[in-house]
């Protein structure tokens, strides 16, 4: 049995579960993402000038988007020795994390992605346990 891994991911946090002939191992990542900032609950101001005291869209969004590319590195780095790889999570962040995957030439051990709410670790070690074994009770026995 080669190295199989499910990953429980969000915009917050991943949750990696790897199933070798070692045993079995849970990594934890916390995002460093923050989120996107905004004006206090849709107020504009009427302060002159306030506008030049707020960071311009773009560059808020790109600073954004380094941070989720260091923790989707992150990830992906956890994932380099994993031969099948399950991908699930509430957001849009596991459909990034496939792409990713791809474009880095790992999207080929991508096994499944697919949608599931808040999960406790104990809960999303077992979805991929019962994934990977009902998965090799599918496969025929090699020779």
């Amino acid at each position: 049995m080669k190295a199989k891994a499910g990953l429980w991911i969000d915009h917050e946090r991943a949750v990696i579960v790897t199933m070798s002939p070692q045993g079995e191992e849970m990594l934890r990542i916390q995002s460093r993402v923050e989120k996107q900032p905004s004006r206090f609950a849709g107020i504009r101001s009427t302060t002159p000038y306030e506008s030049q005291k707020v960071p311009a869209d773009d560059s808020r969004q790109r600073k954004l988007t380094g941070q989720q590319n260091i923790f989707y590195d992150a990830v992906i780095a956890a994932l380099r020795d994993a031969d099948a790889i399950l991908i699930f999570g509430p957001s849009e962040a596991k459909n990034q994390l496939k792409k990713r995957l791809t474009r880095d030439g790992l999207g080929g051990r991508v096994v499944t992605v697919g949608t599931m709410g808040k999960m406790s670790e104990r809960q999303i070690a077992e979805k991929v346990r019962e994934h990977f074994q009902a998965r090799s009770a599918l496969e025929p026995e090699r020779k």
